[in-house]
């Protein structure tokens, strides 16, 4: 398939270009992938702060969180597509342009709703920029040793991003408006549009297919349903008719996509890329590692604030040694690959992940931060090994006209993977929180509004027993700490059981060696084969 270029005057082409355009245009891309990572964390840290601003509930703070997932893992793949139809230099500087703008509107926000729907936007900027960088990356690095140092200073870049998002979330909320840690958004926005056009070439696929908005309306209509139905079972009822009809008409409508990725002939997605174990046993580790990670930082950033009563830069310092222990990882999991193999990289990483989650889950009321630290280190660690592992798996699998495409395929499992772990480990933590806090109050006959705020959120119910004060409001608060700490266990520790099935099928599926490897080692051992 013939990749064909559209260069600015007097550029060199991408793959002939010197040493130094190719990693000049890395840093510029990794810059600017840092605020789509970025922002995850530092909205978790910001989490609490939303229930005390704007009066969320647990489920609202699940759909500000996974608003953004949804809609970036439904449009990535089109977007994949579009950048290598039309340029992957312009689909990534147009979604620059729209997620910076998302974000001033996230930033002034004045309710849950108008939040919900700015992040929303966030997320289709998102997925406009993220496929595309890891696409140009992989375009302008040909030689594949190369190319692995440069993903794995991509992947890098993804963790440095999750490392200062929570410091840098609770320096802002010290001095600032809650809106600022979304404000923060558009000056790395504006110099990535300026950096970009100066220093990034163009590319593109001249036989890549027209893009596919029906595949893109059915992923994203199929996946708001299941994850609505599960964000929303704590509060209707996990047996109600109106959930159940939810997460079934999801799994139709998903079914109803894979069909038409079959028989249309410009899918987003080929589903044959799915024959080869490389790819789907490395998208499937990806989500399932993502699944751990992201919805115990979901909990967590709640639980140091809320239980333990950081302040919110007390809390971004305390998760640091996640964030930070992953990008140290990261770099190294490429040569642990050639040592090792992709196999064995992949699946320890996800014993390592739920080894994290365990022991998070063993965590009580009378726990202290030193008591959770370990499983902390042990999430950033296994999340270091999967994910550009499983990345170079995935990559090594497909032609250089469909790199948009595959490298979307990985941001879809990871925000996917992602959403689904906010959304399981938040709903379980939910319901077993109100089904301990609901008989204790129910004498009380609180009104309907302060019961519902009570039940909605742990921040709720401490704030009502700090006015209430006294006796009972210490005994209040008392309570909701432990209910939320038991439901927090339940969570992790249906987390940690998916990461430890994730591992069993990566060491199950994945091949022992990574792409090329023997042939590699076997010219090394006869670098003049004629000789033999």
């Amino acid at each position: 398939m013939t990749d064909v270029r559209e260069m600015p005057q007097a550029a060199p082409a991408p793959g002939a270009g010197g040493a130094r355009s190719r990693w000049t245009a890395l840093v510029v891309l990794c810059v600017s992938l840092l605020i789509v990572t970025l922002d995850n964390t530092i909205l978790n840290v910001a989490l609490p702060t939303l229930v005390k601003e704007l009066g969320a509930t647990t489920t609202q703070l699940q759909w500000i969180v996974d608003a953004y997932a949804l809609v970036f893992a439904g449009l990535m793949l089109v977007a994949g597509s579009s950048a290598d139809r039309f340029g992957r230099r312009r689909v990534f500087t147009g979604g620059l342009g729209v997620f910076g703008a998302a974000s001033a509107w996230a930033a002034y926000s004045g309710s849950v709703g108008m939040l919900i729907a700015a992040r929303a936007g966030m997320g289709m900027g998102a997925a406009m920029m993220m496929p595309a960088t890891l696409s140009i990356i992989t375009d302008v690095f040909r030689d594949p040793g190369e190319r692995r140092r440069a993903i794995g200073v991509w992947a890098a870049t993804s963790g440095l991003g999750i490392a200062i998002g929570p410091v840098a979330g609770g320096l802002l909320l010290e001095h600032f408006w809650w809106g600022s840690v979304f404000w923060v958004n558009i000056p790395f926005a504006l110099a990535g549009l300026v950096c970009a056009r100066l220093l990034v070439p163009e590319s593109r696929n001249s036989a890549a297919t027209r893009p596919d908005p029906a595949g893109s309306v059915l992923s994203i209509a199929g996946l708001g349903l299941l994850v609505w139905g599960i964000i929303e079972a704590p509060v209707r009822g996990w047996t109600s008719g109106i959930v159940l009809g939810a997460c079934g008409a999801g799994v139709v409508v998903l079914v109803c996509f894979a069909l038409w990725e079959r028989t249309t002939t410009h899918p987003m997605l080929n589903l044959r890329f799915f024959a080869d174990r490389r790819f789907s046993f490395a998208t499937s580790s990806v989500a399932l590692a993502m699944f751990g990670l992201f919805g115990a930082l979901f909990v967590l950033t709640q639980y140091l604030q809320f239980s333990l009563g950081y302040s919110a830069l007390a809390t971004g310092v305390r998760i640091l040694p996640v964030a930070g222990l992953l990008a140290v990882v990261a770099p190294l999991s490429p040569v642990l690959v050639r040592a090792a193999g992709t196999k064995v990289v992949v699946g320890t990483g996800l014993l390592v992940v739920a080894g994290g989650l365990w022991q998070l889950s063993r965590a009580d009321v009378s726990s202290t931060y030193g008591d959770v630290l370990a499983g902390m280190l042990l999430l950033g660690l296994g999340a270091g090994l999967v994910v550009p592992a499983s990345l170079d798996s995935l990559m090594s699998t497909l032609p250089p006209g469909d790199t948009g495409v595959g490298s979307a395929s990985n941001g879809v499992s990871v925000q996917l993977g992602g959403a689904l772990g906010v959304a399981v480990i938040g709903s379980l933590l939910t319901s077993r929180y109100q089904n301990r806090m609901g008989p204790p109050i129910a004498p009380y006959h609180l009104p309907g509004a302060l019961s519902d705020r009570v039940l909605g959120s742990l921040g709720g119910a401490l704030a009502l027993a700090e006015r209430v004060g006294g006796t009972s409001g210490r005994l209040l608060a008392a309570l909701a700490r432990s209910a939320f700490v038991s439901g927090m266990d339940l969570g992790l520790s249906v987390g940690a059981a998916v990461a430890a099935a994730g591992a069993a099928l990566a060491f199950a599926g994945l091949p022992s060696r990574p792409p090329g490897a023997a042939a590699t080692q076997a010219s090394a051992e006869n670098p003049d084969p004629e000789r033999n």
